[in-house]
């Protein structure tokens, strides 16, 4: 695996918040990174790890832990923490919002554990998408953000651009999910051994099945690729795709596929996969129906794209994954 050279992740430090999880993480991701040190012979840091938050009235999140204070540029990840006691309010999230769409509009993926999942709802970004959230906030969320898929049997939802986790402690396999993403399967392994958390289970159960570059810098491939994750990749035509890129469609697709390593036909592909993938693992619908959910009207089409993705045909992967099997 080939990493980049430096990987910020930035944890929001909103009203509130969970201290215990933001140091916790933080730990986890030293512990990573020296690691990937080890393992690669290198002296550079792989992970940085930021502070945001609020320093005066109006203003919006900056820089405030002495270590990264001086550093400049777009997160490659923003980090909503848990947040104890009553969840946040729609003013207190306000100053955050602009703040994060921004970011997000950027490339930066944007994820939450536990009750961070309100700030996240405030940016209108869950609209139409699944994310989890603690099973005791489920009411709350589900009165505050009605237009969102809330899904609480799940620990973890890594939905590409955005990533949700569950209870409190679910800090713990987020951050492990980060990790795999950024430095690879072994590293991670190392980490939780060293952590003494069990990871074969977590990441059994939560398979990622695809995880695209966001943070390219080509904002008319990334504001498709933001449409693609919304909408489950379900109209993959290429007109719509160059439409919504405001491109011509011969320079759509030379510069979709130099931001993102994969042909247009073949991202929508992986996208739907994916999302085959997790309906597999945690529902009891039939093939078929998975195949006309992701945007395949024949199945015996979507057999063969998926056992090339995956290399496993769509029985033999729900046998191994499945959270449902006896």
């Amino acid at each position: 695996m080939t990493l980049p050279s430096s990987i910020e992740i930035g944890i929001v430090r909103f009203p509130g918040v969970q201290l215990a999880a933001i140091y916790g993480l933080i730990d986890l991701f030293k512990v990573a990174d020296r690691f990937a040190v080890q393992h690669h012979n290198k002296s550079s840091v792989f992970l940085r790890v930021s502070q945001w938050q609020i320093e005066e009235a109006n203003g919006t999140p900056v820089r405030v832990d002495e270590e990264s204070e001086e550093e400049g540029g777009t997160p490659t990840v923003l980090l909503m923490p848990p947040r104890l006691g009553g969840q946040i309010s729609t003013q207190e999230a306000e100053p955050f919002v602009e703040w994060l769409l921004s970011h997000h509009r950027a490339g930066t993926t944007l994820c939450s554990v536990c009750g961070g999942a309100f700030l996240l709802a405030e940016t209108g970004l869950l609209s139409g998408r699944s994310v989890t959230t603690h099973w005791d906030h489920a009411e709350l969320f589900r009165q505050r953000f009605p237009d969102v898929h809330l899904d609480t049997d799940k620990l973890v939802i890594d939905d590409g651009d955005i990533i949700s986790a569950g209870g409190l402690m679910a800090w713990i396999d987020l951050g492990l999910k980060l990790v795999d993403r950024f430095l690879g399967p072994v590293i991670m392994a190392q980490t939780a051994r060293y952590l003494l958390v069990d990871p074969p289970g977590r990441e059994q159960r939560y398979y990622s099945a695809f995880s695209p570059n966001l943070t390219h810098g080509d904002a008319a491939v990334l504001k498709t690729q933001h449409w693609l994750q919304a909408s489950g990749a379900k109209d993959a035509a290429l007109a719509s795709l160059v439409a919504r890129s405001g491109l011509e469609e011969r320079t759509f697709l030379r510069r979709f596929r130099k931001a993102t390593g994969f042909t247009a036909i073949d991202y929508c592909q992986r996208l739907r996969v994916g999302r085959a993938r997790e309906m597999l693992q945690f529902s009891n619908l039939n093939v078929e129906s998975i195949a006309w959910d992701v945007g395949y009207s024949d199945t015996g089409a979507f057999r063969k794209i998926f056992i090339r993705i995956t290399g496993l045909t769509p029985g033999e992967y729900r046998q191994r994954f499945s959270v449902n099997r006896q």
